[in-house]
């Protein structure tokens, strides 16, 4: 006898199993009784967590292999790319222009990003000070550029390596903080349900640490929380600049499509913010 997911869901809740049901499939191939593989909250929660540690663990591993790499500085074949004062110049251009007459009615998200001018240089200003130093960065560490085994679980290479180039490894760490630990669609209307997981930031601090940790020097670590914010502050800037130039760069599917990834950016820079002193104690807490 076969069951559908429905009832399937109203068998589980007979039993005390922790997490919301999901989905459930046959498992198996019994002759007397079924077996079903169930699926819940909980299963797909400890997934990510997983996944996102192998993830920074395997882009850690990528930066510290190539930290020693001998030879002429690489190719910058996205100029700007991560540069959070450029990318900050061109919104105020933006705002300036004004062309698709949107100004007014991004006021809040625009009066957002000029209150948080002076963190836009931070670690430009220190690259040049050169307290942090240059190294070869991946440049777009998401999780699905990196092959996990499907049997183990673990990393095994990084790949889509067009946007290597010589930079700064924090963007990367932030890179993978803002896109891996935001709950909700990029694009979310309902910012109710966009937050911060703090706690696939301590795998993802975790898993890079664990690789590059001995590589990166006071002022690198200091401020790896901080990328986290920055990085997200900046896709945030690029989402806004494009929706006031008209939806010029990023693909669009609906109207007003660009100013809500604008929103979902700055809801988790802003839960970022609020949880900063927590990030910055799981950073510490890798030294020991």
């Amino acid at each position: 006898m076969r069951h559908d997911a429905e009832h399937l869901k109203h068998i589980g809740e007979a039993f005390e199993l922790p997490g919301d049901f999901i989905s459930a499939e046959p498992y198996g191939s019994g002759h007397i009784n079924d077996t079903y593989l169930a699926r819940r909250m909980v299963d797909r929660h400890l997934r990510d967590f997983d996944y996102a540690r192998e993830t920074a663990h395997a882009f850690g591993r990528f930066q510290a292999d190539l930290a020693d790499l001998p030879g002429e500085r690489l190719h910058e074949t996205i100029p700007w790319f991560h540069h959070t004062p450029h990318r900050f110049a061109d919104l105020e251009a933006a705002i300036a222009r004004d062309v698709a007459g949107r100004a007014d009615g991004a006021a809040r998200e625009i009066d957002f990003c000029l209150q948080r001018r002076p963190q836009t240089t931070v670690i430009t200003d220190l690259m040049e000070q050169g307290a942090i130093p240059e190294r070869i960065a991946h440049n777009d560490t998401k999780l699905n550029n990196v092959m996990i085994d499907n049997r183990t679980g673990r990393g095994i290479c990084v790949i889509d390596l067009d946007t290597v180039m010589s930079g700064c490894v924090l963007y990367d760490f932030g890179d993978m903080v803002r896109s891996t630990t935001r709950t909700g669609n990029e694009d979310e209307r309902d910012l109710r349900v966009v937050n911060f997981d703090l706690s696939l930031f301590e795998a993802l601090s975790q898993g890079y640490l664990t690789a590059v940790g001995h590589v990166l020097n006071d002022a690198e670590r200091e401020h790896l929380a901080f990328a986290g914010r920055l990085v997200t502050m900046t896709i945030g800037i690029r989402f806004l600049t494009d929706y006031l130039d008209g939806d010029r760069y990023f693909k669009t599917h609906r109207p007003g499509q660009n100013l809500d990834r604008t929103r979902v950016q700055f809801k988790m820079l802003e839960n970022m913010e609020q949880a900063y002193d927590r990030m910055r104690h799981i950073i510490d807490a890798q030294r020991h």
